[in-house]
């Protein structure tokens, strides 16, 4: 799917860590970009030329979590358990087209059935990159159990990792507590020992694959920070008592380096009361991570409500902006971040030369208002412009 040898041209050039007014022009060259010129330059001659004018040019956009599968206008778990692999995969590439459409190049699918998310980078790489989990590891009857992630125990757990690692994904998950979208199940509530914990993160290490930890209860974060995650998925800091940080294990995720996927929650009317209650404290936790130093990547959850359609990671950003950091920051978080905390920050989330050539292009300049990234003009996908 690489493209051939192309020019992009912009009057404004965000490249996932700074801002750069005036013109840009972007070489590229079999799907990687070969340079990036400010001068003003003319283009070589007899290259194509892609002239976006009044435009800021950007990296495509990484969701750091999504489910795929998951439509959100539906139930995850009747879906899970009464869909066939065909449906569930026509609904995985549907999705994907429609976050690529918004500008979206890079998907973390931390969520499928039956390694599908596998099957779909196979089968459409024209599609956004796909990194993937796999099913999520996950105790017998637990969180997300309808995904077919479940195992108990050291021995379980070890082979379970093992397995994901001869289906190639590119990283573990693991539910280390409760969620809302299971049946029955507590998010305060741990799913898995440490030792447990510690288990799956030697057993993926050794065999290459990082390891993110889905954790709302404060218990169950704390075990999963000294168990050596990579990353915190949501780190609600949920207790019985409400929103409780534990100023220790926010020490010890910043010293770490762990990547904490801040999934952007907003008040709904519709939503249960226990989850508006969590809103406003988790907010705060956020941006308290934020400024102790911790690595807070602004990503979906995508699929998981009617709230989290696929496209729905430019509208998150500009909420995400408003809570936790400036604009330009909010863009490293889903461009040069979000690639770091996917394994993929050697080749996404930047225009730079050796990068992949994955690019957005908005009308007006997001980092003055980052509501333009919802204006697409347009999205490039290893080098070959989307048809939108």
């Amino acid at each position: 799917m690489n493209a051939p040898r192309s020019v992009v041209r912009a009057n404004r050039l965000f490249d996932g860590r700074a801002f750069r007014n005036g013109p840009v022009m972007v070489l590229v060259d079999g799907g990687k970009i070969t340079d990036v010129d400010r001068t003003g330059a003319a283009p070589p001659e007899g290259m194509p030329v892609t002239e976006l004018g009044d435009a800021t040019l950007l990296p495509g956009l990484v969701d750091a979590h999504t489910h795929l599968a998951f439509d959100p206008r539906g139930h995850a778990q009747s879906q899970m358990l009464g869909d066939d692999d065909t449906t569930v995969l026509a609904r995985m590439r549907a999705h994907a087209e429609q976050a690529l459409h918004a500008g979206v190049t890079t998907l973390r699918d931390l969520g499928d059935r039956g390694y599908l998310a596998l099957r779909l980078r196979q089968e459409h790489p024209q599609l956004p990159h796909l990194v993937a989990s796999g099913p999520p590891l996950t105790r017998t009857g637990g969180h997300c159990f309808y995904l077919g992630g479940e195992a108990d125990g050291p021995r379980e757990i070890a082979r379970a990792v093992a397995d994901r690692a001869r289906h190639g994904t590119d990283l573990v998950k693991i539910m280390a507590t409760g969620g809302r979208s299971t049946t029955g199940s507590d998010p305060v509530a741990t799913q898995y020992t440490e030792d447990e914990l510690r288990t799956a993160v030697r057993t993926a290490h050794e065999l290459g694959l990082p390891v993110t930890a889905h954790a709302h209860g404060a218990d169950g974060i704390a075990r999963a920070v000294a168990a050596g995650v990579d990353g915190v998925e949501h780190c609600t800091f949920m207790t019985r008592e409400g929103i409780r940080p534990d100023p220790r294990t926010v020490d010890a995720i910043a010293a770490a380096g762990v990547f904490v996927g801040c999934t952007v929650v907003r008040p709904h009317p519709d939503l249960p009361a226990e989850a508006l209650a969590v809103i406003e404290p988790y907010w705060q936790n956020q941006a308290a991570m934020h400024a102790r130093g911790v690595r807070v990547v602004c990503c979906t959850d995508a699929g998981i409500n009617p709230h989290k359609p696929h496209d729905i990671l430019p509208r998150e950003v500009a909420y995400f902006a408003s809570r936790i950091a400036p604009n330009d920051a909010a863009l490293a978080s889903v461009t040069s971040l979000a690639a770091d905390a996917c394994g993929l920050g050697h080749r996404k989330g930047r225009i730079a030369a050796g990068y992949d050539a994955d690019m957005l292009a908005v009308g007006g300049n997001p980092v003055h208002d980052i509501e333009a990234l919802r204006t697409v003009r347009a999205v490039f996908r290893a080098g070959r412009r989307v048809n939108r």
